[in-house]
């Protein structure tokens, strides 16, 4: 939760549409993940990816941070970009930690005869 609050840039006020967009994100994530990867696999990638996640949502709506750093990972915007920019960042670093436990994301088709 801190750390969708320091990732969106938001204030205190932010806080209580943070709370569930974290559990939404956090349950987006564990429905993805790869069979027989648990939560617990993830490590600290699972809560900073739902964090960035839930930052994203609040960024596409409201705007936030120009940038900020969680452990190796940093996102910074030029002063340029707008808000879906900050949002695709923020998704994408997201992506970038769950990789190696997720199913990709995307439509897949197999068995079918073109």
């Amino acid at each position: 939760m801190e750390l969708a609050l320091a990732a969106s840039g938001g204030g205190e006020a932010d806080r209580t549409l943070l709370e569930p967009l974290c559990a939404a994100a956090q349950s987006a994530w564990l429905s993805r993940l790869r069979e027989g990867v648990t939560a617990e696999d993830c490590g600290e990638a699972l809560p900073c990816a739902a964090a960035f996640t839930a930052a994203a949502d609040l960024a596409a709506g409201e705007g936030g941070a120009a940038s900020f750093s969680a452990g190796d990972i940093s996102v910074k915007l030029s002063g340029g970009r707008d808000r879906a920019a900050q949002a695709e960042s923020l998704r994408q670093a997201a992506e970038r930690l769950m990789e190696p436990f997720v199913r990709a994301a995307g439509l897949w088709v197999r068995g079918v005869k073109g």
